[in-house]
Protein backbone atom coordinates (compact mmCIF):
# COMPACT_ATOMS: atom_id res chain seq x y z
CA UNK A 1 0.00 0.00 0.00
CA UNK A 2 1.44 3.57 0.82
CA UNK A 3 4.10 5.33 2.46
CA UNK A 4 3.06 8.23 4.53
CA UNK A 5 4.66 10.23 6.84
CA UNK A 6 2.00 12.25 9.42
CA UNK A 7 3.25 15.75 10.28
CA UNK A 8 1.69 15.93 13.60
CA UNK A 9 0.64 13.98 16.29
CA UNK A 10 -2.75 14.81 17.53
CA UNK A 11 -5.46 13.04 17.80
CA UNK A 12 -6.70 13.83 13.94
CA UNK A 13 -3.23 12.76 12.45
CA UNK A 14 -3.39 9.64 14.99
CA UNK A 15 -6.79 8.59 13.50
CA UNK A 16 -6.06 9.82 10.05
CA UNK A 17 -2.52 7.25 10.38
CA UNK A 18 -4.91 4.08 11.85
CA UNK A 19 -6.69 4.26 9.24
CA UNK A 20 -4.23 4.09 6.64
CA UNK A 21 -2.26 1.56 8.96
CA UNK A 22 -5.42 -0.33 8.92
CA UNK A 23 -5.29 -0.50 5.48
CA UNK A 24 -1.71 -1.69 5.37
CA UNK A 25 -0.08 1.91 4.47
CA UNK A 26 3.36 2.42 6.30
CA UNK A 27 3.28 5.29 8.74
CA UNK A 28 5.35 7.38 9.99
CA UNK A 29 4.74 10.39 12.24
CA UNK A 30 6.95 13.64 12.73
CA UNK A 31 6.42 15.36 15.78
CA UNK A 32 5.98 19.29 16.47
CA UNK A 33 9.48 19.01 18.08
CA UNK A 34 11.16 17.31 15.76
CA UNK A 35 10.03 19.95 13.43
CA UNK A 36 12.86 20.61 10.70
CA UNK A 37 15.15 17.70 11.81
CA UNK A 38 13.55 14.82 10.62
CA UNK A 39 13.36 13.10 7.50
CA UNK A 40 9.99 13.23 5.42
CA UNK A 41 9.68 9.30 3.99
CA UNK A 42 6.63 8.99 2.47
CA UNK A 43 5.24 9.69 -0.45
CA UNK A 44 2.21 10.86 0.66
CA UNK A 45 2.62 13.16 3.10
CA UNK A 46 -0.21 14.82 5.48
CA UNK A 47 -0.20 18.07 6.75
CA UNK A 48 -2.24 17.18 10.44
CA UNK A 49 -1.39 20.77 12.04
CA UNK A 50 -3.72 23.54 12.61
CA UNK A 51 -3.78 25.97 9.67
CA UNK A 52 -1.29 28.59 11.22
CA UNK A 53 1.60 25.91 12.00
CA UNK A 54 1.33 25.28 7.99
CA UNK A 55 3.86 28.07 6.87
CA UNK A 56 6.77 26.82 9.40
CA UNK A 57 6.26 23.23 8.59
CA UNK A 58 6.97 24.35 4.72
CA UNK A 59 9.82 26.82 5.55
CA UNK A 60 10.99 23.75 7.30
CA UNK A 61 10.15 20.60 4.70
CA UNK A 62 9.31 22.30 1.40
CA UNK A 63 12.43 20.98 -0.25
CA UNK A 64 11.91 18.02 0.90
CA UNK A 65 8.05 18.07 -0.57
CA UNK A 66 9.13 18.58 -3.91
CA UNK A 67 7.76 15.10 -5.88
CA UNK A 68 5.74 14.21 -2.92
CA UNK A 69 1.45 14.30 -2.61
CA UNK A 70 0.56 16.84 0.18
CA UNK A 71 -2.36 16.49 1.50
CA UNK A 72 -3.64 19.32 3.62
CA UNK A 73 -6.14 18.93 6.25
CA UNK A 74 -6.70 22.36 7.55
CA UNK A 75 -9.79 24.37 7.83
CA UNK A 76 -8.25 27.56 7.78
CA UNK A 77 -10.48 29.34 10.30
CA UNK A 78 -10.38 32.43 12.72
CA UNK A 79 -10.19 30.76 15.68
CA UNK A 80 -10.39 33.99 17.96
CA UNK A 81 -13.85 34.54 16.05
CA UNK A 82 -15.04 31.16 15.27
CA UNK A 83 -16.92 33.40 12.32
CA UNK A 84 -14.74 33.32 9.64
CA UNK A 85 -12.36 32.23 7.40
CA UNK A 86 -9.04 33.31 7.24
CA UNK A 87 -7.94 32.75 3.50
CA UNK A 88 -9.15 35.15 0.85
CA UNK A 89 -12.63 34.70 -0.71
CA UNK A 90 -12.58 32.22 -3.41
CA UNK A 91 -9.30 30.51 -2.30
CA UNK A 92 -8.52 28.06 -0.03
CA UNK A 93 -5.54 27.54 2.05
CA UNK A 94 -4.98 24.14 -0.03
CA UNK A 95 -4.30 26.46 -3.15
CA UNK A 96 -1.74 28.74 -1.23
CA UNK A 97 -0.31 25.41 -0.16
CA UNK A 98 0.18 24.35 -4.13
CA UNK A 99 1.63 27.91 -4.49
CA UNK A 100 4.24 27.57 -2.14
CA UNK A 101 4.70 23.82 -3.77
CA UNK A 102 4.80 23.82 -7.26
CA UNK A 103 6.39 20.43 -7.64
CA UNK A 104 4.29 18.48 -4.86
CA UNK A 105 0.95 17.32 -5.67
CA UNK A 106 -1.33 18.74 -3.26
CA UNK A 107 -4.51 17.42 -2.43
CA UNK A 108 -7.16 18.68 0.32
CA UNK A 109 -8.84 15.17 2.33
CA UNK A 110 -10.14 14.71 5.95
CA UNK A 111 -10.94 18.46 6.85
CA UNK A 112 -14.57 17.31 6.61
CA UNK A 113 -14.53 14.19 9.24
CA UNK A 114 -13.89 14.22 12.71
CA UNK A 115 -11.32 11.79 14.41
CA UNK A 116 -14.05 10.16 15.92
CA UNK A 117 -15.64 9.16 12.68
CA UNK A 118 -12.75 8.28 11.30
CA UNK A 119 -11.27 5.88 13.93
CA UNK A 120 -14.73 4.58 14.00
CA UNK A 121 -15.35 4.35 9.99
CA UNK A 122 -19.04 5.58 11.02
CA UNK A 123 -21.31 8.91 10.90
CA UNK A 124 -24.27 7.54 12.49
CA UNK A 125 -25.27 4.84 10.65
CA UNK A 126 -23.01 5.66 7.07
CA UNK A 127 -19.56 4.86 6.18
CA UNK A 128 -16.97 7.67 7.08
CA UNK A 129 -16.66 9.12 3.73
CA UNK A 130 -13.01 11.08 3.02
CA UNK A 131 -13.69 13.89 0.23
CA UNK A 132 -10.80 14.85 -2.08
CA UNK A 133 -9.98 17.56 -4.25
CA UNK A 134 -6.93 18.35 -6.06
CA UNK A 135 -5.49 18.60 -9.86
CA UNK A 136 -3.63 15.25 -10.02
CA UNK A 137 -5.91 12.19 -10.52
CA UNK A 138 -3.31 9.64 -9.61
CA UNK A 139 -2.11 11.25 -6.45
CA UNK A 140 -6.29 11.55 -5.48
CA UNK A 141 -6.48 7.55 -6.71
CA UNK A 142 -3.14 6.81 -4.56
CA UNK A 143 -4.64 8.42 -1.20
CA UNK A 144 -8.19 6.84 -2.13
CA UNK A 145 -7.26 3.46 -2.49
CA UNK A 146 -5.18 3.89 1.18
CA UNK A 147 -8.09 5.28 2.80
CA UNK A 148 -10.62 2.75 1.18
CA UNK A 149 -8.08 -0.42 2.14
CA UNK A 150 -8.66 1.37 5.86
CA UNK A 151 -12.31 0.82 5.55
CA UNK A 152 -13.65 4.19 5.05
CA UNK A 153 -15.21 5.57 1.95
CA UNK A 154 -13.41 8.12 -0.62
CA UNK A 155 -14.63 10.09 -3.31
CA UNK A 156 -12.96 12.36 -5.30
CA UNK A 157 -14.14 15.77 -4.94
CA UNK A 158 -12.88 17.60 -7.97
CA UNK A 159 -10.35 20.03 -8.99
CA UNK A 160 -7.88 21.85 -6.50
CA UNK A 161 -10.73 24.76 -6.68
CA UNK A 162 -12.95 22.21 -4.74
CA UNK A 163 -10.83 22.92 -1.31
CA UNK A 164 -12.66 26.84 -1.38
CA UNK A 165 -16.39 24.43 -1.00
CA UNK A 166 -14.53 21.80 1.25
CA UNK A 167 -12.94 24.16 3.68
CA UNK A 168 -16.29 26.13 4.02
CA UNK A 169 -18.37 22.77 4.24
CA UNK A 170 -15.40 21.51 7.50
CA UNK A 171 -15.98 25.33 9.18
CA UNK A 172 -19.71 24.72 8.81
CA UNK A 173 -19.21 21.65 10.57
CA UNK A 174 -16.74 22.51 13.00
CA UNK A 175 -19.41 25.78 14.17
CA UNK A 176 -22.08 23.32 14.48
CA UNK A 177 -20.15 20.85 16.62
CA UNK A 178 -18.46 23.92 18.71
CA UNK A 179 -21.62 25.26 19.51
CA UNK A 180 -23.15 21.99 20.34
CA UNK A 181 -25.95 21.81 17.24
CA UNK A 182 -23.99 18.21 16.38
CA UNK A 183 -21.81 15.96 18.35
CA UNK A 184 -18.18 15.79 17.68
CA UNK A 185 -18.71 12.02 16.84
CA UNK A 186 -21.04 13.20 14.40
CA UNK A 187 -21.24 15.08 11.18
CA UNK A 188 -21.77 15.19 7.68
CA UNK A 189 -22.61 11.68 5.98
CA UNK A 190 -22.46 10.89 1.84
CA UNK A 191 -25.34 8.97 0.92
CA UNK A 192 -24.38 7.55 -2.71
Amino acid sequence: MANVTIIGTGTMANAIGGVLADGGSSVAYISHEQSGSATVEGDIVVLAVPYPAVDGILAAYGDQLAGKTVVDITNPLDFSTFDALVVPAGSSATEQIQQQLPNSRVLKAFNTTFAATLASTKVGDLQTTVLIAGDDTDAKGALAAAVEAGGVSAVDAGSLKRAHELEALGFLQLTLAAGEKIAWTGGFGLVR
